[in-house]
């Protein structure tokens, strides 16, 4: 992936001075360098060309934390720049990864990414609203019976030691409505948490095919949750 702008370009000579006041390189260093090397100073810690510290540059807190976050993937991120013609971001990812759209929902302690994709909407209903019909339970959808899941049960959730207390949780249900094969399904969940994109990746050959789980994802406060594949899991 590319991303690029149609700007002034980077200063060569402006990043090599900068480097060299800052120590980050030598003089004898900076003799040997090409113009790759010179614009992938921009990516080391500290680094600034911002003549003032302010909230929001000259700190050297940016671009290193960027590729740090590429390279814990398993990829990479440089530059190239033509002065006067802008400057081009080249990141690279493994094939392993994909950026997914899911659903953040909770169920006891525990977090779940539902992709997006596979969800034809939310919905909050009373818990009076399911019950159960030929020994599965079911709900009002649209004019239409549809089978409920509770997430807790598919995955045996064992439930939270936090106290009860008589809340809004207590008498409505959130669910989320997805489709599967040629019909609707509603997953019942303790909360809808909210929309994020994550990077998905793989649960690896070590813990190999886990029914209802298609991978996991790195939070921003560095939590982990596992991706869940509906089709896998609402299969009988």
């Amino acid at each position: 992936m590319e991303v690029s702008d149609d700007g002034a370009g980077i200063n060569r000579e402006k990043v090599k001075a900068s480097a060299l006041e800052k120590g980050v390189i030598t003089h004898a260093e900076a003799e040997r360098m090409d113009d790759h090397q010179i614009y992938q100073l921009l990516f080391s810690s500290g680094f600034s060309t911002a003549t003032e510290i302010t909230n929001v540059s000259g700190r050297g807190v940016g671009l290193d934390v960027v590729k740090q976050t590429f390279e814990s993937l398993g990829g990479k991120i440089s530059v190239s720049s033509t002065h006067g013609g802008g400057s081009v971001f080249s990141i690279q990812l493994p094939l392993t990864l994909s950026i997914m759209d899911v659903m953040l929902v909770q169920t006891e302690d525990e977090w779940y990414g539902i992709p997006v994709s596979s969800i034809i909407e939310t919905a909050i209903v009373k818990r009076a609203e399911i019950y159960k019909a030929q020994g599965k339970m079911v709900t009002n959808y649209r004019n239409h019976v549809i089978p409920v899941v509770h997430l807790s049960e598919a995955f045996e959730i064992p439930p939270s030691n936090k106290a009860k207390h008589s809340t809004f949780e207590d008498d409505f249900q959130s669910l989320i409505i997805v489709k599967h094969r040629d019909y609707a399904v509603a997953i019942a969940v303790e909360s809808l948490v909210g929309q994020q994109d994550v990077v998905l990746k793989s649960l690896g050959n070590y813990l190999g095919n886990v029914k209802g789980i298609s991978g996991a994802a790195i939070l921003g406060n560095g939590d982990v949750i596992l991706i869940i594949d509906t089709n896998s899991l609402l299969n009988e």
